[in-house]
């Protein structure tokens, strides 16, 4: 198919039986019965990731300007600021990831969902004990372990969601239709795989083995590592190496390179988290292990880099149309910048500079935010409208949408960066007090206060958007793109 005909795919409001090819038949099938699962997962997402953009904002403000609303407990830095982190990472990306996962799932197994009570248990599940364990921490009864602030009865109640979903997943796989198995199936089921054994794992040691002291540490970062790099990361290469090609209608680049990249990753990225303990009392061999996994990591890096823009040679001028491609190369983008980054700050002559300071923090939000957070944007661009049966309403919303968490994430992660280097710096300046450290990163945080206003902004605009394809307030007919199609791509 080609890409202006991909783009130009026929509306989703037909029914199969006016529908010319049965292939398109099979598919709108297929998005039927994920409607209700996926819907929810998106749902959810979304109001999490607003609860998210105003903790964000709120712990960012106080940074700088720690007076503020100071008199509340429960809105206490320490307090929002974990509250925060584990609202995004489990209430938005997570289930916008799930929700993506299981819609990709159906697809490439080519069957319509099955055991879809499955996926409905876990969604009860998996909010139940988030709410609990954001209720939790709220109240100052959370600890102080990164990624796992929150108490052992709200995390088992996720695990018992994580754990369902990835069975649906296995009977997904093992039921599809007879063909090839696709490289986004590979990083799907890997990420199912992976996902429910490292949080599981961490909740055992952190809340019922009791950890301490050194110990404590490794297994933190172990985690807190981990679920960036085999929870999100391979969600996001799944949809980045579906939809790439899906939208311009051409198969991807090479499938050795893809199998490079999937084992690559899944054999050398669960060593990294140790470098982040570099100068720790931990014991030499470990760090070094790490530092040496962390800079075999330019393999799965280069190699995904390449097949993704191979793939994409020749049609980077359909980025000026399709608000799916946009969001997605970006990310892709930013997947291949944060792990270059992500392999010099394993160099213990930069780790001695960035330790500690806020440059680890923008890391992070690249990661997080421009990586994985704009391919869900991209594949929910893309995956609503064959579910609600009309097109998104407003190309102006989308752009508005695009630019604001384009420009916001660019701003916080550049602030963060450069504010980082400079703190670190002085800090290792034995002639700068404290104090004056303290005091030069206030700039970057009001940069980065600024950066979450922009987020903030466009995430009520596409929740605003999202609200109205729920209530089928859409356009009918031809997909909305940022700008028409010339007339020679129509033809």
């Amino acid at each position: 198919m080609s890409a202006a005909a991909e783009i130009l795919e026929k509306p989703r409001t037909q029914t199969p039986v006016n529908m010319a090819s049965a292939d398109f038949a099979e598919r709108a099938a297929i998005d039927r019965s994920c409607r209700g699962p996926v819907l929810f997962f998106y749902t959810s997402a979304i109001l999490w990731l607003l609860a998210g953009s105003l903790l964000g904002f709120l712990a960012s403000f106080k940074m700088h300007s720690p007076e503020f609303l100071d008199a509340l407990a429960p809105l206490n830095f320490g307090r929002i600021r974990p509250a925060h982190l584990n609202v995004v990472a489990y209430g938005w990306a997570t289930q916008a990831g799930l929700g993506t996962a299981i819609w990709l799932m159906a697809r490439l197994c080519r069957i319509p969902l099955a055991k879809p009570w499955i996926l409905n248990i876990a969604i009860v599940f998996f909010n139940v004990g988030l709410t609990l364990g954001i209720g939790a921490l709220l109240l100052g009864q959370g600890n102080s372990i990164e990624w796992l602030e929150m108490p052992g009865y709200s995390m088992f109640i996720m695990f018992v969601a994580f754990a369902l979903v990835a069975i649906w997943g296995v009977h997904m796989f093992v039921r599809r239709r007879e063909g090839h198995v696709y490289v986004s199936q590979w990083y799907l089921l890997a990420a199912l795989f992976w996902f429910p054994w490292l949080f599981g794992t961490a909740c055992i040691l952190i809340h019922t083995v009791n950890l301490g002291g050194v110990s404590l540490g490794a297994v933190n970062w172990w985690y807190g590592h981990n679920v960036l790099g085999l929870w999100f990361t391979p969600i996001g290469l799944a949809s980045a190496y579906y939809f790439i090609p899906k939208v311009i209608g051409r198969p991807v680049h090479s499938y050795y390179l893809s199998a490079l990249g999937f084992w690559s990753l899944g054999l050398f990225y669960s060593w990294n988290g140790m470098h982040h303990l570099i100068g720790g009392p931990f014991p030499a061999w470990l760090i070094t292990a790490s530092i040496v996994a962390s800079f075999m990591m330019i393999i799965p890096v280069l190699t995904v880099a390449i097949n993704h823009h191979m793939t994409t040679k020749g049609s980077f001028h359909l980025l000026k149309y399709s608000p799916t491609l946009r969001f997605t190369v970006v990310g892709a983008m930013a997947y291949t910048l944060v792990s270059l980054q992500g392999i010099s700050m394993a160099s213990r002559q930069l780790n001695q500079i960035t330790h500690f300071t806020h440059y680890t923090i923008g890391h992070s939000h690249l990661g997080l935010y421009a990586f994985f957070t704009m391919i869900m944007f991209g594949a929910m661009y893309y995956i609503i409208p064959r579910l609600v049966g009309c097109e998104w309403r407003s190309p102006t919303m989308i752009k508005m949408h695009f630019w604001l968490s384009f420009y916001g994430i660019i701003l916080m992660v550049a602030a963060l960066t450069f504010g980082g280097m400079a703190q670190g710096l002085n800090l290792d300046n034995p002639s700068v007090s404290f104090n004056a450290v303290t005091e030069g990163t206030i700039p970057y945080l009001q940069a980065r206060s600024w950066s979450g206003i922009a987020l903030t902004l466009a995430h009520v605009i596409f929740a605003v958007h999202y609200g109205m394809m729920l209530f089928r307030l859409g356009r009918k007919g031809k997909p909305t793109l940022f700008v028409d199609l010339p007339q020679e791509a129509k033809a």
